[in-house]
């Protein structure tokens, strides 16, 4: 059993009032989290700490980050562990995307510091400057899908550039949030320049978004979430930044090399358990490769290894639309069911015959089932890939026509002859209903940072 806690000022700190972490994978109890309402000691934590933390110089910071990376690599085996037993998802996934990726966040950014470039805009009579001030006290908070990949995601830069932090890991997965807040007090992280609370989104991370003490909420979650972070947010002129839902297209165009297209689909379906804001739930293909296509993806999947979804809820709701997918005409071409094992297990199913604009087709289950559908043209697949409300990413397969067709696509990221191929440079995030703002390379910095004009005119 594991006992998470609360890291506010440098200590971890335990609360009377505690409920149940339960493992997917068999709905064992792992662990017992701290039920968390007040913010309040950790934003006063926060501030104090403040001054210190945004005095030192961007290269003593960078040289944090390389601290923590090192620190997590060291003891990546471990990350990953907890990962595989907090998410149910198998330990290669958690090894490979959620440990790694975690380490390589913090390494990137520590890299990226280094090499900011300072800003000088010359006039005739004077010179410009631009500062980047952080924004002081910034609330982070996170899914339980990719748990210490996406927090670190939003904590490495909002360290890079001065500001302390109050971070909200999803109750569901915690493990991981607890771990790194060990690894930043062991290595002697300056005390309240991390904080850690645990709790339920409405009670504590609603509190988060209201204090009015906390200037940036950065936000992964759901989009009906999002739509309350917003409304709460936004009317105090909080920075905001908020990644979420999608239902993403995959496009498979009729000169698609199918030696690599069939499994580059195919992990984009199922991987995490298709548990992934960036998946492609929708597979779009030309119908003069349809058969083939299906086929060949049919075939490869019986080898394709998933874990289970996050928690019996969640399960429900995928079974939910799995049912409403028949119930709208559609065709089981595989799984549908549970496994007779213990735990939130769905087999990976895979749905044919539905009208691209279905609500199983256009809704987002976040979970182990794609919908597949024909097209003829182009224009009928850009046309069927934009019909959602959402504009997260996508991917397009195809020989000769890949970025014409991805420069039509109504998303924020459209990945070509692959999937997943992160640059941490580039913008990441959505459009429509899928989200606000952007992450990674600058457009972190620039959101976890104020620019500043210094406008000197010269003699």
């Amino acid at each position: 059993m594991i006992h998470v806690e609360n890291l506010v000022g440098g200590e971890f700190v335990e609360l009377e009032e505690n409920f149940d972490n339960i493992s997917p994978l068999d709905f064992s109890v792992i662990a017992k989290i701290p039920r968390t309402r007040y913010v309040g000691d950790a934003v006063i934590s926060a501030k104090k700490a403040l001054p210190g933390w945004s005095g030192l110089s961007l290269l003593e910071r960078c040289d944090w980050l390389d601290k923590i990376a090192n620190a997590l690599e060291a003891n990546i085996d471990e990350v990953a562990r907890l990962e595989s037993l907090d998410t149910g998802k198998p330990l290669d996934v958690a090894l490979n995307v959620d440990a790694t990726r975690s380490v390589n966040n913090f390494r990137f950014f520590a890299n990226f510091g280094r090499n900011l470039e300072s800003q000088e805009f010359e006039m005739d009579d004077a010179i410009n400057y631009v500062l980047r001030k952080p924004v002081g006290v910034v609330g982070l908070i996170s899914p339980w899908n990719l748990p210490l990949y996406l927090l670190s995601w939003k904590i490495a830069p909002a360290l890079l550039m001065g500001n302390t932090i109050i971070a909200k890991p999803s109750e569901l997965t915690p493990l991981t949030a607890h771990f790194l807040g060990k690894v930043c007090t062991k290595l002697g992280l300056p005390d309240g320049v991390l904080n850690i609370v645990n709790g339920y989104g409405p009670e504590v991370g609603q509190a988060i978004v209201e204090h009015p003490e906390i200037r940036a909420i950065s936000f992964t979650g759901g989009t009906e979430t999002g739509k309350i972070v917003a409304a709460t947010a936004a009317p105090m002129f909080k920075k905001l930044s908020l990644e979420l839902g999608g239902k993403n297209a995959s496009l498979i165009l009729s000169d698609a090399d199918l030696d690599i297209t069939v499994p580059g689909v195919l992990r984009a379906s199922f991987l995490n358990s298709g548990q992934i804001c960036l998946c492609g739930s929708r597979i779009l293909v030309h119908s003069s490769i349809y058969d083939d296509f299906i086929s060949r993806y049919l075939e490869e999947l019986k080898t394709f290894k998933i874990g289970p979804v996050i928690s019996d809820d969640h399960r429900t709701k995928v079974l939910s639309y799995i049912q409403l997918a028949i119930e709208e005409g559609g065709e089981i071409l595989a799984g549908g069911s549970c496994p007779d094992k213990l735990g939130a297990w769905i087999e990976p199913t895979v749905i044919a015959g539905l009208s691209h604009k279905s609500r199983t087709a256009t809704e987002e289950i976040f979970g182990p089932v794609v919908t597949i559908h024909e097209f003829d043209s182009d224009e009928q697949a850009v046309e069927m890939a934009n019909s959602t409300q959402y504009g997260l990413a996508g991917s397009v397969w195809s020989k000769s026509k890949g970025r014409e067709i991805a420069e039509k696509i109504d998303s924020g990221m459209v990945w070509v002859n692959t999937w997943l191929h992160r640059d941490l440079r580039v913008p990441f995030g959505g459009v429509k209903d899928s989200g606000v703002g952007r992450e990674g390379g600058l457009w972190s910095v620039g959101f976890f940072s104020e620019a500043v004009n210094i406008c000197i005119m010269e003699d």
